[in-house]
């Protein structure tokens, strides 16, 4: 007769459990993965793919009893990092929205807001245009890959341990927000200034031809231009999308 012991057990289970956990936390997270769309039970497959797939580059787990104190905190570690690392491409995401809502403010779009069922929030046009674009080009650039990559360098940076929140005194992610307003600045600001100038021309049309009307005339030249500048944009939305997202996951590695 085979006989197993609890040692033994918990020899098998935790090298899983704990990667499981912290994998399906950011899978939470997670803005194309985590949202609504994507069944709990496909989150759930999909981190126990990757927990066995990795063991063979994680460093060695330690075996705790799974009903002592120790187990609990570890356990909020895991959630902790995996919802950070989340958090930190939700960020990057939020940017290109900002961007995006900034953009359509100065074109005008702004007043046609809708309430977006994905979200589960409000948003623009344009802001929404810009999120589903960078949700493609996630896709398209294996950014996928490199949140897995940095998640699975985290074991090393910041073991399994019974100090769940050391993680958030060391990367202080509460100072990641700023990066919503760097990086959606430095997207929208050629398409900004592109719109300002159209304004300036059209204020000194109003001053030189006054029988213009110029709220008439100038609406549909504002979108205009401001669509084409999206247009001829759009391209170079990759390279401030892939650094802002290496930036934010450096802080795993």
């Amino acid at each position: 007769m085979v006989e197993v012991t609890e040692a033994q057990l918990l020899a098998w289970i935790t090298p899983l459990l704990w990667p499981f956990i912290r994998v399906l936390a950011m899978f939470s997270s997670l803005p194309v993965l985590g949202t609504r769309t994507v069944p709990m039970r496909v989150r759930v497959a999909l981190a126990a793919l990757v927990a066995l797939a990795a063991q063979a580059s994680l460093p060695d787990m330690p075996v705790v009893p799974l009903d002592s104190p120790l187990a609990f905190a570890i356990v909020a570690q895991q959630v902790v990092i995996g919802l950070a690392v989340g958090f930190s491409v939700r960020i990057v995401f939020a940017a290109i929205e900002y961007a995006g809502e900034m953009t359509g403010l100065q074109m005008g779009l702004n007043f046609a807001g809708f309430f977006d069922p994905v979200s589960a929030s409000s948003g623009t046009a344009t802001g929404r245009f810009y999120g589903t674009m960078v949700a493609w080009l996630f896709v398209v650039i294996n950014g996928h890959l490199l949140v897995l990559a940095a998640l699975l360098q985290s074991f090393t940076a910041f073991p399994v341990g019974p100090e769940p929140f050391s993680f958030l005194r060391e990367t202080m992610p509460h100072r990641w927000g700023a990066e919503i307003f760097l990086t959606g600045l430095w997207i929208a600001i050629p398409l900004i200034a592109m719109l300002l100038f159209v304004n300036l021309v059209l204020g000194m049309i109003s001053r030189v031809a006054a029988q213009i009307h110029i709220f008439a005339v100038g609406f549909p030249i504002t979108v205009g231009v401001g669509l084409i500048g999206m247009l001829l944009t759009l391209p170079m939305l990759e390279q401030p999308f892939t650094m802002a997202l290496e930036r934010l996951l450096s802080a795993f590695r």
